[in-house]
């Protein structure tokens, strides 16, 4: 049950090509509907005003495959129904998320989306309550599927208490029973369109913030997993048009959902990683910056150095967290203050690690890991462990929830692989160093 769902809506802001006038209007009209979704989460909204997107001519390859499954998918023999892109933290996947739903709004593919947050304010960003709803707002809205409104709103009304089940009947009530009315009448054409969830890995439990951190994990891998069962479902039921497109970080619970038989057999999956070429794209996105920045300071041509770009690249080891590097290369310090320009980045890994069972001996183990691999080369998982290990099973306990920062080996063979990322590294020594990771709301 959705105890989140009953809260009030607050100020409606304009969302998805939605007027606020438009928006109050459902408020009145179907209060049930207007308090259940949210409108931070979708594209468009002023919550997510200036959103993380590609620079131009950076990251092609990448979005090249994703709409070539988006407008060519469906020819293949067994059509893959959902498309779930993964990577490490930093590696920019809410930049091409943020370029690809803006791409498909303009060429009429875009049929709904949610952006997941949880460091936005707004609880209803990172609680599973108000994402099928959110999305059956969206599809009420469109121009190709706004047929589908009155029965939506009539489903609503025979059962005003949908929005406190489960999400696959949620998705019956709200999604399937509404297209298959539709379809039956053939009142609805074949769709391209495609429904974006972006940051899955960020949707916590309701209650996981007042949970020790191993039973929040667990809560919020539920909930992750919730969403991914009825969408999945959704996907089955010959009524429902779309394709699914989502993004986040390889997190063990969803990382398992994806490798069961039956999301496997739906689901293509590209991981975000050096077959990419990322250092050419940073290396593009820090050569524009750098001519910005002459041009304002008249700075000779000669500046800065190809020496200094390379090693800008080389230092970024494939990360690309373009706002915070926009930041420290406006020389900009920000008014009052001289506030660390990556601790948003900081921020993220700090969440990351609060999500491990033990976080201090967790990076005990990852900066022993990462020193072994500098001294010693590639060494096989099974040293490592007999090393290690103060007990049978510790590494899988520790190593397990950080797919985004270490790689698990699939054989006792294989080693260890621990983020290269320059930042990461530093962030990890320094905070070592101390002998604690405060939570992230204290740091």
């Amino acid at each position: 049950m959705c105890d989140d769902a009953r809260g009030r809506m607050g100020e409606v802001r304009s969302s998805f090509r939605v007027s606020t006038a438009t928006l109050l209007v459902l408020s009145a009209w179907n209060p049930e509907l207007s308090e259940n979704i949210s409108e931070g989460a979708m594209h468009g909204s002023d919550e997510r005003c200036d959103p993380p997107m590609c620079h131009p001519e950076t990251r092609k390859a990448v979005q090249e495959d994703i709409f070539s499954w988006i407008t060519h998918g469906q020819e293949e023999p067994q059509p893959k129904k959902i498309l779930w892109m993964s990577g490490p933290a930093g590696f920019g996947k809410a930049a091409i998320a943020g370029t690809v739903v803006e791409e498909c709004e303009a060429r009429g593919l875009l049929a709904g989306s949610f952006f997941c947050s949880s460091f936005s304010g707004p609880h209803k960003r990172r609680s599973k309550c108000f994402v099928i709803a959110t999305l059956a707002y969206q599809l009420m809205q469109n121009d190709s599927t706004g047929v589908v409104r009155k029965s939506i709103l009539s489903s609503i009304q025979s059962d005003p208490t949908v929005f406190r089940k489960r999400l696959k009947d949620q998705c019956r009530v709200l999604l399937l029973q509404p297209f298959q009315n539709f379809r039956n009448q053939g009142s609805l054409r074949s769709t391209q369109q495609i429904i974006v969830i972006d940051g899955l890995d960020e949707i916590e439990s309701s209650d996981s913030r007042h949970l020790d951190r191993q039973e929040a994990l667990r809560k919020n891998e539920v909930d992750q997993v919730e969403i991914l069962s009825s969408l999945l479902h959704a996907t089955h039921h010959p009524a429902f048009p779309f394709r699914i497109l989502i993004f986040s970080r390889p997190e063990r619970g969803i990382r398992e959902f994806f490798a069961s038989q039956q999301a496997k057999d739906l689901t293509l999956e590209l991981f975000l990683d050096d077959k990419y070429n990322p250092d050419d794209d940073i290396e593009l996105f820090l050569r524009s910056k750098f001519s910005e920045i002459r041009r304002r300071y008249h700075l000779p041509p000669s500046w800065p150095s190809e020496d200094t770009i390379k090693a800008l690249v080389c230092k970024a080891s494939g990360q690309f967290p373009p706002h915070q590097l926009d930041r420290v290369l406006r020389l900009r310090p920000t008014e009052g203050t001289t506030s660390n320009p990556f601790a948003a980045l900081d921020a993220l890994y700090t969440h990351i690690l609060n999500s491990n069972p033990d976080p201090t001996l967790a990076v005990e183990w990852i900066v022993s890991l990462n020193d072994s691999m500098a001294y010693l080369g590639e060494v096989p998982a099974l040293y490592s462990r007999q090393l290690l290990e103060g007990r049978p099973g510790e590494a899988g306990h520790l190593l397990g929830p950080l797919p985004s920062l270490i790689g698990a080996p699939t054989s006792d063979d294989e080693p260890y692989r621990v983020s290269t990322n320059s930042w990461w590294i530093s962030f990890l020594t320094f905070n070592a160093v101390k002998g604690f990771f405060p939570r992230v709301e204290d740091s």
